[in-house]
């Protein structure tokens, strides 16, 4: 029971992604293979990563990665920001214009979430909370998330 609920509702998150992607292709707005999505969420999720922190969660060969990560620029979704302590080092960043295309998820994201403060009474949404925080960061320990960058997934109030 649990099972099905939790799949159900991953599953509604990600078909309201995947139809508006879809929509924005009807009217040629989107410029993103699926892979190259994918990639995007990753790099989002990572937190600014290198190029190797990027090829070496994906599994892929930092070559692999590289090019992946140039076509994305090539296209203004994504950039190379240099270090400052290392100056041989770079952070790949997502550019406003992929924040643009990403928010077409995550407003849906605040949608619900309203909609959970609205239904649900202060102390079950701060137990939900709290479930959750448990839930991402103890009972999946395969899928770090940098903690500065993690809370672009929180809605905006």
């Amino acid at each position: 029971m649990l099972e099905q609920a939790f799949a159900d509702v991953y599953s509604k998150f990600k078909l309201h992604f995947y139809q508006k992607v879809f929509s924005r292709f009807q009217s040629r707005e989107a410029s993103l293979t699926t892979v190259e999505t994918f990639c995007m969420e990753i790099i989002q999720a990572l937190g600014k990563p290198t190029i190797n922190e990027f090829a070496s969660f994906v599994q892929i060969s930092p070559p692999n990665a590289a090019y992946k990560v140039n076509s994305l620029i090539k296209k203004g979704y994504l950039k190379k920001v240099q270090s400052e302590n290392d100056r041989r080092e770079y952070f790949l960043v997502v550019t406003q214009k992929y924040e643009d295309y990403y928010n077409i998820s995550y407003s849906y994201l605040s949608t619900v979430m309203s909609r959970i403060k609205d239904r649900f009474s202060p102390e079950d949404v701060a137990k939900i909370e709290e479930m959750l925080t448990i839930i991402s960061d103890e009972l999946m320990p395969e899928i770090p998330l940098k903690s500065p960058n993690a809370s672009h997934y929180a809605p905006e109030a």
